[in-house]
């Protein structure tokens, strides 16, 4: 009886794996603009600024006619104003201008390749009031001493 539960367990292991691989298997996305770089990132467009994050940059997107394109495929995706979107873009990178601060380098977004139909999971949550209540807990401190 040992010995049957533990082909079951090891099938059921080996079956399992084989589905997670499967899972983790990335499709291949070709464009019509297959020879520029792509840049998969979370986006965000508020008051006039456009931010692409990925894993390892930060680029400001200039604002042309195809990132308005994005911030509208982007809106519906959007819970609150401040959600960041994964999307997947071809482009260029250029420097920003030295004489303004802003942005070290500037993507210009060619295609889209894809948009997520939810926003990305907050790096950090904040509730509304803690660092309010925190304040003044330790104002409160100070006063008594």
């Amino acid at each position: 009886m040992k010995k049957f539960i533990t082909i079951i367990v090891i099938l059921i292991t080996v079956y399992a794996c084989k589905n997670k691989q499967e899972a983790d298997k990335k499709e291949l996305i070709t464009t019509a603009n297959s020879n520029l770089a792509v840049y998969k990132g979370e986006f965000i467009f508020t008051d006039g600024a456009a931010v692409l994050k990925g894993t390892d940059f930060i680029y400001g997107v200039v604002i042309d006619d195809k990132m308005k394109e994005l911030a509208e495929k982007v809106a519906p995706s959007k819970k609150n104003a401040f959600d960041m979107v994964p999307v997947i873009v071809t482009g260029t990178v250029s420097p920003g201008p030295e004489d303004k601060e802003t942005w070290d380098e500037f993507l210009t977004i060619i295609d889209i390749v894809q948009v997520s139909p939810k926003p990305a999971k907050a790096d950090v949550k904040i509730k509304a009031g803690t660092v309010a209540k925190k304040a003044t807990a330790s104002i409160k401190k100070e006063e008594k001493k």
